[in-house]
């Protein structure tokens, strides 16, 4: 993906507008309480920044898969006090997200007052991406903001359509995650590395192939690693590697190798008899595999390699965990290498920027979550940039229509 200009609200005129606001909110719920608010951590100062500049701050969001049904258990309304507890101001809430019910909240509020309407897939018309949904949501509102760039591989009613009914724009958060990706893969300062882990070679054909042609040096790791090392024919023993992948993997190293790309693989692995915490392991050298065993991490020697690698670059992309981090002792290759590269970006020799849900776990189990450039919520959308492709939500913002009206 080619890097884009986007429509920024923060050069918008919102004072005493209604501006929509497009959120991802799907937090992790449990009978009723949200358990994890760092999805609203983080959306809450798009939200403050509105207010402060006298806007009347509607916001839009999806929680779970009610499949077009209204279900209690997928209700925003925890998440409205949860988000009005962060932002310490009353959040008022909408029992639904269009109609009378919708437009007696967002049609009365105050310059600096926020509501949230309930669940946009109570509605079949939001994944159908139905422009007459689209067009009762932007009943809501005089403005239009995507501040969901997790949402936005999707072309959804209020994500997609609604960019044509009202003046558009990108919010800060979504502004955030584009500039950070284009850094590092579109614009990067060179040398760039990639880390891509993972249990399968089949699920990240997309972004190898991408990334080869991006990149300088592609450390791989995970299960997928094995493949590869099945590719020049090392019996990998019990370890988890993907037969009918091994044509796959073979062309990612001819287009690698086509485009300059160095490929790192494991020369060394952690290997037990047992996928179990604590269980005895021992490192093996990927030409002695025991025939009983299974790679569940990279080895120390592998590890020192791919150190050395990030020492060489200025950009680091990273998808995917190393090993079985989640298993004692499984992770102490994908932990020091993230702790290495957290390091190194405080040093001020690199900028990293890694994404997707089991990175952002095990980023955080290091203890370096909040100390790489930057680290994406996003799931779907973060791998289909990765994968180079075009997303709805962001080709949205500007297209004609919506740079017409935001003129």
């Amino acid at each position: 993906m080619n890097a884009i200009a986007l429509p920024d609200i923060f050069e918008a005129d919102v004072a005493g507008r209604t501006v929509l606001v497009r959120a991802d909110l799907n937090v992790p719920m449990h009978h009723g309480v949200v358990t994890d608010a760092t999805r609203i951590i983080r959306f809450a100062p798009t939200v403050a920044a509105l207010q402060q500049r006298g806007a009347k701050v509607v916001v839009l969001s999806h929680l779970g898969r009610p499949k077009g049904t209204h279900n209690p258990v997928h209700s925003l309304a925890p998440v409205a006090n949860a988000l009005s507890q962060e932002l310490d101001t009353p959040v008022r809430f909408g029992s639904d997200c269009v109609g009378g019910a919708a437009e007696a909240v967002s049609r009365t509020l105050e310059p600096g007052s926020v509501a949230m309407l309930e669940n946009l897939r109570f509605h079949e018309g939001e994944e159908a991406n139905d422009r007459a949904f689209a067009y009762l949501l932007s009943a809501n509102g005089d403005i239009f903001v995507n501040d969901a760039f997790s949402c936005s591989h999707r072309a959804h009613a209020s994500t997609d359509a609604i960019t044509r009914l009202m003046p558009s724009y990108a919010g800060p958060s979504l502004l955030a995650e584009v500039e950070a990706l284009t850094l590092a893969l579109d614009d990067p300062d060179r040398p760039v590395a990639a880390v891509v882990g993972g249990a399968k070679v089949s699920t990240k054909i997309d972004i190898l192939t991408h990334l080869v042609s991006k990149v300088d040096f592609l450390i791989i790791g995970g299960g997928m690693a094995n493949t590869f090392l099945a590719v020049f024919g090392h019996d990998v023993g019990r370890s988890l590697y993907e037969p009918d992948a091994l044509a796959t993997a073979r062309r990612v190293l001819v287009q690698a190798q086509k485009h300059n790309c160095e490929v790192v693989l494991p020369n060394d692995l952690v290997v037990a008899r047992d996928f179990a915490a604590n269980a005895p392991s021992e490192v093996a050298p990927i030409s002695a595999i025991p025939s009983d065993a299974m790679a569940l991490d990279i080895g120390p020697a592998s590890l020192e390699s791919a150190i050395g690698v990030l020492e060489r670059c200025r950009t680091l992309l990273w998808n995917g965990p190393l090993g079985a981090f989640e298993i004692e002792p499984f992770g102490r290759a994908t932990f020091a290498l993230a702790q290495a590269a957290a390091g190194l970006t405080a040093a001020g020799r690199l900028l990293t920027v890694a994404g997707g849900g089991d990175t952002a776990a095990a980023l955080g189990a290091a203890g370096v979550a909040d100390r790489f450039t930057y680290l994406s919520t996003a799931g779907g959308a973060f791998l289909e940039w990765l994968e180079g492709k075009q997303l709805p939500g962001i080709a949205a913002l500007t297209s004609p229509e919506s740079a017409m009206e935001n003129i």
